[in-house]
């Protein structure tokens, strides 16, 4: 069996330390794992296995011999590094927003688009974390009764934002339950007790660019240039996983006992639906797997072609890491390299 020479760009961060635990977890076929960051955590040593392996500092020959590239160290280093690991002869997977618009580069959830993978030119993006487990739970219903119009709310965990984030929240409860005030740096007010309709800057139409992902990746990821999609992005007070409430309408009317049966075969997707036991997706229960968690699915009743559900997935996980790695697992088992 063949082995890769792998790179993770921005090793050190959430993302970067979970795609180190899964690899292994997965058995990835790696020959070799360069770990890169920036001159700030440069000589660190991270454990692979039985091996201690040194942090090095990012530059332009950091790629050299590389066969993958997973990448998560933001928008800014995205658009410095991935095109000269691209020139290097690299595919990189890349975690950040730099390249998901790009209409050259595929923008992939494998349980929905995998075979967009082939057409790569050295780039494949990795979409947002919030818009990964709603089309993981939404395309198996759009292959079968097209959807025309989402509504959707989420509740976004601060993992979202980053190892400072999961602190503040930490340190502020902490504050909060020792009769101390709570001080707010990474977000604009306090996070602990409190949820905060804002995940990244405001736009002109009063969305926020998080929330427009939401619409142009569902879009860009289904085939569906035509589906209207209008999200409100709410950060909450919850280490790990992502929440979703959705309303969905239809081309046609469709039962819950239908939603229900498709989702239950779909990849990926766990169906998590018994109200009389109040069993429903939990964000404590989804956080350290690898499925998109659904249920409450209920007709709407103000649309007779609506349904709605709740979901939820890990956003560190299969919202960033685990989606980079099965993308990288298809260009091996397919030659797509």
């Amino acid at each position: 069996m063949s082995s890769y020479r792998v790179a993770i760009l921005g090793a050190t961060g959430v993302v970067g330390r979970e795609f180190i635990k899964i690899l292994q977890q997965r058995e990835f076929p790696v020959s070799d794992l360069v770990l890169l960051a920036s001159d700030r955590s440069a000589g660190k040593t991270m454990a692979y296995g039985s091996k201690e392996i040194l942090v090095r500092e990012t530059d332009e020959h950091s790629f050299d011999g590389v066969d993958i590239v997973l990448a998560s160290a933001g928008a800014d280093i995205s658009r410095q590094y991935s095109p000269i690991a691209a020139a290097a002869g690299a595919v990189v997977v890349d975690n950040s927003r730099a390249f998901r618009m790009d209409p050259d580069v595929p923008l992939v959830v494998p349980e929905v688009n995998l075979a967009d993978c082939k057409d790569h030119h050295g780039i494949i993006a990795n979409p947002n974390c919030s818009t990964i487990q709603m089309v993981v739970a939404l395309n198996p219903i759009h292959r079968v009764n097209p959807i025309r119009r989402v509504v959707v709310d989420t509740y976004q965990s601060v993992s979202g934002t980053g190892s400072p984030a999961i602190d503040e929240l930490m340190q502020q409860s902490r504050s909060l339950l020792n009769g101390e005030t709570a001080e707010a740096r990474v977000y604009p007010h306090q996070i602990a007790f409190n949820v905060l309709p804002h995940i990244e800057e405001f736009q002109e139409n009063g969305y926020t660019r998080e929330e427009l992902k939401m619409l142009y990746e569902t879009r860009k990821i289904m085939h569906a240039p035509d589906i209207l999609v209008s999200a409100t992005a709410v950060r909450v007070p919850v280490a790990i996983s992502h929440a979703e409430a959705i309303h969905l309408e239809l081309s046609e009317p469709m039962s819950a006992e239908e939603a229900r049966e498709i989702l239950s075969s779909a990849p990926g997707v766990i169906v998590q639906d018994d109200p009389s036991r109040n069993l429903y997706p939990l964000p404590v229960d989804a956080a350290g797997t690898d499925e998109v968690f659904v249920g409450r699915i209920r007709k709407d009743i103000s649309n007779p072609k609506g349904l709605a559900m709740w979901v939820v997935a890990d956003n560190v996980r299969k919202g960033a890491a685990l989606n980079a790695i099965q993308i990288a697992e298809a260009l091996v088992q397919n030659n797509w390299l």
